[in-house]
């Protein structure tokens, strides 16, 4: 697993629960103190061995504490802001997300994220798939796609499907608010 990947739970687990739970993990897990490297890989294992000391510490189902891990990243503005280069609203985002692994790969040349595929329904809902991938890949998608459905101001639902091999993505309402402002310019520090 690369070591973004890694770090970005580590935050994550840090940001929102504190350092010391993020110490009592990476201590069953293994892992030292300091956390993980962001540019180097590291075993599967190791990160399997991360979130299940994470769910088990949290009293949290691993994929709910995955899916909230993707709603996270979505808070962070760097990610955000390049996240929202995917389309002017929710349903151009949704259709932009098999381009997503390509770009990830042109910042990053070896995070391994899968090639993503977008199908349609005729009732307003979308399912999304993964190619072969690490089986945390969707729900971290999941959360990131019910953050960003917030984030355009459209009202969706958004869960696992197909025992865990898909996201369905049921749109109810594409501009239900007015959703977070976005502006192509970076917005002047000062």
């Amino acid at each position: 697993m690369h070591g973004l990947i890694n770090r970005s739970l580590q935050s994550f687990l840090r940001d929102t629960y504190g350092p010391a739970l993020w110490s009592r993990v990476a201590e069953q897990a293994g892992v030292a103190p300091e956390g993980f490297e962001a540019m180097l890989t590291y075993d599967d294992a190791l990160t399997d061995r991360v979130l299940a000391a994470s769910a088990a510490a949290l009293s949290k189902p691993g994929e709910a504490l995955l899916e909230d891990l993707g709603m996270f990243l979505v808070s962070l503005e760097p990610l955000r802001r390049l996240l929202r280069f995917g389309g002017v609203d929710y349903v151009e985002f949704l259709h932009s997300l098999e381009e997503l692994p390509d770009r990830a790969r042109l910042a990053v040349a070896d995070i391994g994220l899968p090639d993503l595929e977008l199908s349609s329904g005729k009732d307003g809902s979308f399912r999304l798939t993964g190619g072969a991938a690490h089986p945390g890949f969707l729900p971290v998608l999941a959360g990131v796609l019910r953050a960003m459905a917030d984030d355009y101001g459209a009202f969706a639902l958004v869960d696992m499907a197909d025992g865990g091999d898909a996201v369905r993505i049921e749109l109810l309402q594409a501009e239900y608010s007015a959703g977070r402002s976005f502006d192509l310019a970076r917005p002047e520090v000062g």
